[in-house]
């Protein structure tokens, strides 16, 4: 009952959750370039702790789980759905147990709404004096979900979503609908199956007691059943109560007017108190997902606040400016230009910049990737001014560890299009094999040229695209 739409806010406050909840175990992930991209948002706070969450969410297959572990809740609801329906018709058939011709009236009531009053009595005291409001239905439910998904790492999402909802104060709610919902398909059941069974077989009903007296007995009987004559089921008089404590009556009327009774008693002190609840929790579930929002003020989202919006941005320059700034070769003049080259742990004796650059105004030169300190430079640079085009520079003679290759993956990121260039050195077949593999393996397209009309045809583009939007605001205006 838990089950959330694909895509909604509830599914990105969880995911953040859950990320969360990994680093408060296992400590901070590493998470520059998902940094990077929050600061590029420009937006406020909790914008910024969202796409950082969703990108490690991501990156680190929490996304995926999720759909696994949703999958596997609805395939848990269904069987949940399927027990639901049993437990009403053995809860129908165990009322009527027995001599068919003497049933006992009370012990049948008793069979059919008993543990239902018990249990909701049970979370209308839990929902008064406690704060978490839990079954074992819902566990058996979470419990079915985790196994069903077959995803390891949807094991930490069910502990982010109590988490969660417990925060917003949903928990009692969602789990209410489950509870309420179970309980009102398995007492719909046991309706419909005993109407079916009262339809087709013939019963007698007597109740017996040795202490209580018929007095007590007809009182009982007419204020139970009064509620019920109002929908237009029967209500036994007092005689016919006192002389069914004595024995069975076969006459048809009277075994009628019990089975109305006992119909009543079921859809008023069963069905319809479980409709109620079941409502008022899908309100009120509804009304507080539509409401959810990411709280970045909330003492659990403090130690990230520094990671997505530095003090200074948040508070502005309050120190004097320094005598001289420092300053980095790589991305040092990024402007943010249709067309950027960059270069990664270039040799001195490779000449940088390529002399075809100096002919070009167009392409910006980034520099070359050295140091930890460059990589988060032109990263942070490329991240503020999405380049049209990347050309990303590398030495074939040196090996493709994973380093670069990553770095390579998230400098393709930041541009709307990336392509490597492998320089026209010499190096050994085997060795230039492999860079072609990986770089086949990112998705990357490769060369030992130069590509430079390709980048040039960016540059070009850009005044174009410029003049094509000056026309359409200018024909939007004439309209």
């Amino acid at each position: 009952m838990l089950v959330t739409d694909q895509n909604s806010n509830l599914q990105t406050l969880w995911l953040c959750e859950a990320v969360r909840l990994r680093e408060e175990h296992t400590g901070l992930l590493e998470d520059s370039e998902a940094c990077r991209k929050a600061r590029a948002t420009q937006g406020s706070l909790a914008e910024r702790l969202t796409v950082r969450g969703l990108f490690l969410a991501k990156r680190d297959g929490l996304l995926t789980a999720l759909q696994h572990w949703l999958q596997g809740a609805r395939l848990a609801l269904w069987l949940l759905i399927f027990s639901a329906i049993l437990s009403g018709v053995i809860l129908a058939k165990a009322a009527l147990s027995g001599n068919p011709e003497a049933i006992n009236i009370f012990w049948a009531l008793s069979g059919l709404i008993g543990l239902n009053l018990l249990s909701l009595l049970a979370w209308c005291i839990s929902l008064l004096f406690t704060k978490q409001s839990r079954s074992p239905l819902s566990h058996a439910w979470l419990w079915l979900s985790n196994k069903l998904a077959r995803d390891a790492k949807a094991a930490q999402l069910a502990p982010a979503l109590l988490v969660l909802l417990q925060r917003h104060h949903l928990l009692r709610w969602g789990l209410g609908r489950l509870l309420h919902g179970w309980w009102l398909i398995t007492l719909s059941t046991a309706l419909f199956t005993m109407i079916a069974l009262l339809a087709t077989r013939r019963y007698g009903f007597v109740w017996e007691s040795t202490i209580v007296a018929s007095d007590s007995f007809v009182m009982l009987v007419t204020s139970l059943g009064t509620p019920a004559s109002w929908l237009g089921f029967a209500l036994p008089n007092s005689e016919l109560i006192q002389v069914s404590g004595q024995h069975a009556l076969g006459d048809e009327q009277a075994r009628q007017i019990w089975a109305s009774w006992l119909l009543g008693m079921l859809l008023i002190y069963g069905v319809l108190p479980r409709l109620v609840c079941s409502l008022w929790c899908e309100w009120r579930w509804r009304r507080g997902v539509q409401s959810l929002t990411f709280n970045a003020d909330d003492a659990v989202w403090q130690p990230l606040h520094e990671r997505v919006q530095p003090s200074s941005e948040r508070l502005g320059i309050v120190d004097e400016a320094p005598a001289t700034l420092p300053s980095s070769s790589a991305g040092a003049q990024l402007v943010g230009q249709a067309s950027v080259l960059v270069g990664i742990e270039l040799d001195d004796s490779i000449s940088w910049p390529p002399v075809q650059l100096s002919s070009s105004a167009e392409i910006q030169n980034a520099g070359v990737i050295d140091t930890r300190e460059q990589r988060h430079q032109v990263l942070e640079q490329l991240s503020k001014h999405t380049p049209a085009r990347l050309l990303i520079a590398c030495n074939p003679q040196r090996s493709a560890d994973r380093g670069t290759l990553h770095l390579i993956a998230e400098l393709s990121r930041t541009a709307a299009e990336t392509r490597v260039w492998l320089l026209d050195l010499e190096a050994p077949i085997e060795r230039l094999t492999i860079w072609q593999q990986q770089l086949d393996g990112l998705n990357i397209a490769h060369s030992r040229n130069a590509p430079w009309a390709w980048l040039e045809q960016a540059s070009e583009q850009k005044p174009k695209q410029e003049l094509e939007q000056k026309q359409e605001q200018e024909l939007g205006a004439n309209e």
